[in-house]
């Protein structure tokens, strides 16, 4: 063993015996939270899409309960989806699902956020996104379902890539009539054994 190995060998053993000075070796990191970068630059309403009449599809596949759909669709001029919100409810389930989808370049760590008539806020968080549209589901609080039944104008606010909020209003007039009301059609389908 040369003397500069020997050196070596020693400093590293030296090392590993001298305890972590406090502070300095055993310092924790701290978890990132969102810098002013992620956080909205400005505000922008999106005032070019057109919106069609709330619709209610209830579909019964086989023995199962029937699954009943309400949804509303908006349309920027060029025919391309700007927005769909889906109100999904299962026969016999107490819970219902929020649905919505959104044009791709949102940015995802923003959750959309929906209020009835300068309400509460209600966050739905981001699932997936295909390729013409990005997917922001979760379970409706009830109380969200009451209000949108009650309300005139439901805002979304989404996020896009640039940091912008984009909002949008969404007739709410006859939401409650539609959903309370009888499907305007019921896909059926018998499953063969």
């Amino acid at each position: 063993m040369t003397n500069a190995s020997h050196c070596l060998s020693v400093l590293l053993m030296a090392l590993l015996a001298t305890p972590a000075v406090p502070g300095i070796a055993s310092a924790k990191r701290k978890p990132q939270t969102a810098t002013t970068a992620e956080a909205p630059r400005g505000q922008r309403e999106a005032k070019d899409i057109t919106y069609g009449d709330w619709k209610k599809l209830c579909f019964k596949a086989g023995g199962a309960p029937l699954l009943c759909r309400t949804s509303i669709t908006g349309s920027f001029a060029t025919g391309q989806l700007a927005v769909r919100i889906d109100l999904i409810e299962r026969e016999g389930d107490k819970r219902a699902r929020l649905q919505m989808f959104v044009p791709v370049g949102m940015y995802l760590r923003h959750p959309a956020k929906l209020s009835v008539d300068q309400g509460g806020t209600y966050r739905v968080p981001y699932n997936w996104c295909v390729t013409n549209a990005c997917i922001a589901a979760d379970v409706a609080d009830p109380k969200l379902i009451k209000e949108m039944e009650a309300g005139t104008r439901l805002v979304l606010e989404v996020v896009d890539s640039n940091l912008l909020k984009l909002t949008t209003a969404l007739p709410l007039a006859t939401f409650a009539s539609v959903r309370n009301g009888a499907p305007a059609q019921t896909l059926e389908q018998e499953l063969e054994e």
